[in-house]
C-alpha cells in the first residue's frame, strides 16, 4: 500500500512491505513507506529494530526476502548498475579504503560520475584539506566520517541514503552536516537517514518513521508526532514527595501525574487553562507554592520512548 497521496509527485523511494529475514528472526516484518523529491525522512528505531536492514535492502545491498521496494523507479537489486550513479550512500561501516590518501580517495570516487562535486571543493568545506595527503587509517573518527559524506554527495546524487551521519561528530561539525544537508535538499536532492539523535531528527526531517521490531509503530512529520493539546506537558518544581492523589482525582481521566526527580513533578495529558488552574489549586490545598511552572510541547523523545520503551537493547 502505497503512503503517498495520489495526487502528490512520483515517490523518488516506495517502500511496500518489505520483509528481511535472517533464520528464523524477521529483522524487517512488513515496512512502508515513501520518500518524496527534495524530502528528507529520517527512520529511527533503538538497535536491532531493522533501520539498517531496511536501508541495505533499500541501496541494492540485500535482496528482500518480501515486499517491494522502487528507488528513483528501479529495482535496487536486480537495476543495481543503472542506479548507482543517481545515489549517494554513506553507511556506518564507512567503505573508505584504509591505505588510500584521503584526497585520492575522494578523487577516485568522483571519477566514477559525470558531472562530480569538484572534490577539492568538498574537502575544503567538510574540513579535511589539511588532512587530504593522510591514509584514511589515521584520520580520526570524525574525519573518517567526513569523508564518508563527501563520497556520498560528490556524485550529485538524486537520492542520498545516510546511516547516522553524525554519530561521534563534535557539536561543531554536526552542525555543517546539517548545514550540507539542507544545502543539498534546497538544491532537490531526496535524503534518507537514520540517526538515534532525536533533536537532529526533529530539525531536519520532513518526516519521521519509527520503526520497532521490525515494524513500523508511527510516521508522520515530527509536528504531527508531537502536536496538539493532548501531548502537551505541565511542569512544576515544589516539596519533594508531594501526595499526587488529590491532583488525579481532581484532574480528568485520561492524564498522568508523577514526580520526575527530587521536588520535580510533570502533568501529561491535555493542558489547557483549567488544567493549569486545576494544578494550582492542587498546590494552594496542600500548602506549597509551585515554582518553574511551564507548559512545553512533548518531545520526539517523548513520544519515541512511549512507543518504543524505556529497556536498553543490546
Amino acid at each position: 500500500m502505497s503512503t503517498q497521496h495520489p495526487d502528490g509527485p512520483e515517490p523518488v523511494l516506495q517502500v511496500d512491505g518489505l520483509v528481511r529475514t535472517y533464520g528464523r528472526v524477521r529483522a524487517v516484518d512488513g515496512v512502508t513507506f515513501a520518500v518524496g523529491p527534495a524530502e528528507l525522512v529520517t527512520v529511527l528505531g533503538p538497535n536491532g529494530a531493522g533501520k539498517t536492514s531496511t536501508l541495505d535492502a533499500c541501496t541494492g545491498f540485500a535482496r528482500p526476502d518480501g515486499g517491494t521496494v522502487r528507488v528513483l523507479g528501479l529495482d535496487p537489486w536486480r537495476q543495481a548498475a543503472r542506479l548507482r550513479p543517481r545515489i549517494g550512500v554513506m553507511l556506518q561501516a564507512g567503505g573508505s579504503h584504509a591505505a588510500a590518501r584521503t584526497g585520492e580517495m575522494l578523487r577516485t570516487i568522483a571519477g566514477c560520475f559525470h558531472h562530480p562535486h569538484d572534490p577539492e571543493m568538498l574537502l575544503e568545506v567538510l574540513g579535511l584539506s589539511s588532512v587530504a595527503r593522510t591514509p584514511v587509517r589515521r584520520l580520526s573518527g570524525g574525519q573518517v566520517q567526513r569523508l564518508s559524506l563527501a563520497m556520498a554527495l560528490v556524485g550529485r546524487p538524486e537520492l542520498l541514503f545516510l546511516d547516522e551521519p553524525t554519530a561521534g561528530l563534535d557539536p561543531q561539525a554536526r552542525h555543517l552536516v546539517w548545514d550540507l544537508l539542507r544545502a543539498a535538499r534546497a538544491d532537490g536532492v531526496a535524503i534518507l537517514l537514520t540517526t538515534h539523535l532525536m533533536d537532529e531528527a526533529e530539525l531536519l526531517s520532513d518526516r519521521v518513521v519509527i520503526v520497532d521490531h521490525g515494524r513500523v509503530v508511527a510516521q508522520g512529520a515530527p509536528g504531527e508526532l508531537t502536536g496538539g493539546a493532548e501531548h502537551r506537558q505541565l511542569r512544576f518544581a515544589a516539596a519533594p514527595g508531594l501526595d499526587l492523589e488529590l491532583l488525579r482525582l481532581a484532574l480528568p481521566d485520561g492524564f498522568a501525574v508523577r514526580e520526575t526527580s527530587n521536588g520535580r513533578y510533570l502533568v501529561e495529558g491535555e493542558i489547557v487553562p483549567a488544567t493549569v488552574a486545576t494544578v494550582t489549586s492542587f498546590c494552594a490545598q496542600v500548602g506549597v507554592l509551585p515554582g518553574e511552572l511551564q507548559v512545553n510541547q512533548r518531545s520526539l523523545d517523548d513520544v519515541y520512548l512511549e512507543l518504543t520503551g524505556r529497556e536498553i537493547r543490546p
